[in-house]
């Protein structure tokens, strides 16, 4: 941790479905200005999906997340394009998903994923062209780090923390 006085609550807020979630089951294993590491259960079971770790790249506007089976094995990282905002009396995150996504599986092969939901919000007015220009300048940064092979960059945040715990 840094040398904050308290720890920060973090919400999830997505368009599609309409939700604000309170994610208090996360653990904050590591935040600053920059970025915010979790580690978390899945909030609804799933038949492979089990747990993971989340890096909030705060300024970037993506979160990667580490999703993992039960035994801990990898089965993709996953990231979304996201925004916040900040909540300095109540000392909160409130990260809004964007809805374009990426995952990257554990041979490589990447995949841009939920367009049709990101054309279906802007379609709905769901999304604001400032919120697109934010989102597609986001997803524009983290395929652009992909795809020059710095993947691994973003990666590290969560791997030092998952040591940490060891």
């Amino acid at each position: 941790m840094t040398g904050q006085d308290k720890t920060p609550v973090l919400y999830r807020r997505r368009l599609i479905p309409d939700e604000c979630v309170l994610l208090k089951d996360d653990e904050i294993l590591y935040y600053d200005e920059n970025i915010i590491v979790t580690k978390w259960r899945t909030l609804h079971p799933k038949h492979d999906l089990d747990h993971g770790y989340s890096c909030y790249f705060l300024e970037e506007g993506y979160k990667v997340s580490k999703f993992l089976y039960r035994d801990d094995s990898l089965i993709y990282w996953y990231c979304d394009i996201i925004d916040h905002s900040y909540d300095e009396t109540e000392n909160s995150y409130l990260f809004r998903d964007l809805l374009a996504d990426v995952i990257v599986y554990p041979d490589g092969f990447v995949k841009v994923v939920d367009l049709d939901e990101f054309k279906k919000a802007l379609e709905d007015n769901l999304l604001t062209v400032p919120d697109v220009i934010k989102a597609l300048s986001s997803l524009d940064r983290l395929l652009t780090m992909i795809y020059d092979g710095k993947f691994d960059v973003l990666k590290s945040e969560i791997e030092k923390r998952i040591q940490h715990q060891n």
